[in-house]
């Protein structure tokens, strides 16, 4: 027994100068330990982390060798842990408490588009009407809805760095719509945003750009005009997004279809982006100098086209907005030209952990988001793909002139299964055109931002005229494919959202699969059985309310039911893209399961004895009813004479509340706004019910959750 107990670390020594690339995984698990925590830690939990660093440190310096994988997977998690405390309490600042209407003051750092296809800024040093300053939030985005928004100042005459002003309708930046769905307000709190909200009036302007203000945006706005006034359309609009990651001019429909065809990572401005780029570079330079015998016999070419490469990356860095993906790919072509000019080997396993453990210590929270785990997913598995092919096999079993092909086919393989438990996981689609999408745009892609780079060096001279012109050719083309990919029946395949094991499992296999060695590899297939099988049978709450009490959804034999046929979009499409239904709102609203009059919506919660598995236990088959109010002064004395659960998006004041029926259980915009969404599911013997809201996380401002009612009509609704 003994033995078995053992085992794992003689596994791990004998791998002894290969463990670098285990560190940011479990440096990782840190991190994820503390989002995955529902109360926010206290200062003896952090101290236990500190303590836990130091004995790693320790052990690892000093302790016997079959303590020191043990040791280093402490000091790791501990590492992971601080690092994303630290981080948080590091960036707070200001969330707005309560919703503002009045007039806004501030500065233009960002103008993009909304889902709805509004225009959208986002403004810094803010001020709101009367507002304290040390209650006013850090950073506000506001939605600029209808033409009277932009009649002061249209789209053209928006440029980073003006001061502007504003009457706008502001909150606090919403949850998750349901427990355990993706989180808005925690990615605000951790960029800074601390408010959100629209405007149905004009923009003014207050104050011009201050010289040398916001000049890498406001360079990024010149260069993305530059490109859509000389290829008009989505095509401009499409390769100014991938060449300065500027989309305000991209329409939603073209969105739409990069998502369905999954050609929606072209404008990431990722590892593919960077990479085109730096390379285009690298090998100009390099070549360029061999051309030129005086150079080539003065100056190291590879060394010199490294050192340009790398200063071009750090512009587009910078030029792009520094988003996570493009904060990865970075960091990786600064490690592998790094490796370029210390004569050492630049693509490898250990190059992708530096670049990881970097990003996890310097931002934690990018672990929870897309971009990360999609990037680092695909550039592992390349890395791995390719290394373990024999290139002098392949180079006598394979021509030439098939080569290009086969490494297309090859990369987008491995990228497309390395990624596709991710993507389907965030996005609860499975593109099922997708490698055929890639396989026939990544080469045009590669011309674009060639032609791209081009374009730059000429501009100055006048002569960028026929690179814009080819990029608006790679830009058409890939935009054709991506509609017409979209377009083809079967294009999507619905996938309902996962547990939250099953992610970290996959990510499990992958990484015992590719980095353990012998026969221990094989032992992957049990992580990777055990994620498959949790997600085939991840359960859907049979009902949902969302945050404002304005929406409800009820899981019925037709799918999800909702109980009204617009109003909060984005709460309903998240609701049904996570069941894995293709089902737009208005259609969804026309199922069976709910009843009555808009004002008064009704509904049942039931137990089915024959699907629910308890034949003879107590509240099988037993009906709690439930009605959702419109309105702002609703009648909910009445509602409660024939219901058991009364939901209302209006406010109920503490006299209402003191009348509530007995046996009537109420759920108000007021208690909403303290738990969050709620999701209610069949349990045996009754209900069980859980809010969205994390107790007390620093995102949340740290308050307390209120416990929620409990309906005891009926089957057992309980906390």
């Amino acid at each position: 027994m003994l033995r078995w107990l053992i085992w794992p670390f003689e596994a791990l020594l004998q791998m002894r100068g290969r463990l670098f690339p285990w560190v940011p995984l479990c440096v990782g698990a840190g991190v994820g330990l503390w989002f995955a925590l529902e109360e926010e830690p206290g200062p003896a939990l952090y101290a236990v982390a500190g303590v836990v660093l130091l004995a790693g440190l320790w052990l690892w310096r000093r302790g016997p060798d079959l303590a020191q994988p043990a040791a280093v997977i402490g000091l790791c998690l501990a590492l992971g842990f601080l690092a994303a405390g630290g981080r948080a309490h590091w960036v707070a600042s200001p969330m707005l408490e309560r919703p503002f209407y009045g007039p806004v003051l501030g500065r233009i750092i960002e103008i993009d588009r909304s889902a709805s296809d509004a225009l959208r800024v986002t403004l810094d040093r803010v001020v709101l009407g009367d507002l304290a300053p040390d209650a006013t939030p850090r950073i506000v985005r506001i939605s600029l809805h209808g033409k009277a928004a932009l009649a002061g100042m249209g789209p053209e005459g928006l440029v980073p760095g003006q001061v502007v002003m504003n009457t706008a309708r502001l909150a606090a930046p919403e949850g998750p719509t349901e427990p355990g769905g993706f989180d808005f307000r925690r990615m605000a709190f951790f960029d800074g945003m601390g408010a959100v909200g629209y405007s149905r009036s004009p923009l003014v302007l207050w104050r011009e750009p201050a010289a040398g203000a916001q000049l890498i945006n406001r360079l990024r706005m010149h260069l993305s005009r530059a490109v859509m006034a000389a290829v008009p359309g989505d095509a401009g609009a499409f390769a100014s997004g991938a060449m300065t990651g500027d989309r305000s001019g991209i329409s939603q429909d073209t969105v739409a279809a990069l998502r369905d065809s999954n050609l929606a990572h072209l404008l990431a401005i990722s590892g593919m982006n960077m990479a085109f780029l730096t390379g285009f570079v690298f090998v100009l330079l390099r070549y360029g100098v061999a051309l030129v015998p005086v150079l080539a016999l003065r100056v190291n070419s590879k060394k010199l086209a490294a050192g340009a490469a790398f200063a071009v990356a750090l512009f587009y860095l910078l030029l792009s907005g520094a988003n996570v993906a493009t904060e990865r790919a970075f960091l990786m072509v600064t490690v592998m030209l790094g490796a370029v000019l210390f004569d050492r080997r630049a693509l490898s396993l250990r190059s992708v952990a530096v670049s990881a453990l970097v990003l996890l210590l310097w931002q934690p929270e990018s672990l929870t988001e897309p971009g990360f785990q999609l990037s680092f997913a695909a550039t592992v598995a390349l890395i791995w793909a390719f290394g373990a092919l024999d290139r002098r096999v392949m180079q006598e079993r394979i021509s030439r002139w098939v080569m290009p092909v086969f490494t297309l086919v090859l990369s987008s393989v491995v990228a497309g299964v390395a990624t596709a438990p991710f993507a389907a996981a965030h996005f609860n689609r499975f593109t099922d055109y997708g490698l055929v999408a890639n396989l026939l745009t990544v080469p045009m892609m590669s011309l674009l931002m060639g032609a791209g780079a081009v374009a730059a060096l000429l501009a100055p001279f006048g002569l960028a005229g026929p690179a814009l012109w080819v990029m608006g050719l790679a830009a058409r083309w890939i935009l054709f494919v991506a509609h017409w990919i979209a377009g083809l029946h079967g294009a999507v395949t619905p996938i309902v959202a996962p547990g939250p094991w099953v992610l970290p499992l996959f990510v499990v296999a992958g990484a015992w699969a590719i980095l353990m060695q012998g026969r221990a590899r094989a032992l992957a297939v049990l992580p990777l059985v055990l994620a498959l099988g949790l997600w085939a049978g991840a359960e859907r709450p049979v009902l949902l309310i969302s945050s404002d009490g304005g929406l409800a959804g009820l899981m019925g034999p037709a799918g999800r039911a909702l109980s009204a046929d617009k109003g909060a979009g984005f709460t309903a499409r998240n609701w049904l893209e996570n069941d894995g239904d293709l089902a737009g709102q208005a259609e969804a609203w026309a199922r069976p399961g709910f009843h009555g009059p808009k004002a008064m919506r009704g509904f049942i919660l039931e137990h089915d004895p024959g699907r629910d598995g308890c034949p003879q236990g107590p509240g099988c088959g037993l009906k709690v009813r439930g009605v959702i109010l419109a309105g702002k002064d609703p009648d909910v004395a009445a509602a409660c004479g024939a219901a058991d659960l009364v939901i209302t998006s209006a406010v109920l004041t503490s006299a209402a509340r003191r009348q509530q029926p007995a046996g009537c259980q109420i759920i108000d915009r007021g208690l909403l706004r303290q738990i969050g969404a709620v999701a209610v599911w069949r349990r045996e013997g009754g209900w069980a019910i859980r809010p969205a809201a994390q107790n007390g996380r620093i995102w949340m401002g740290q308050k307390s959750v209120p416990n929620l009612p409990s309906l005891t009509t009926g089957g057992q609704l309980n906390p």
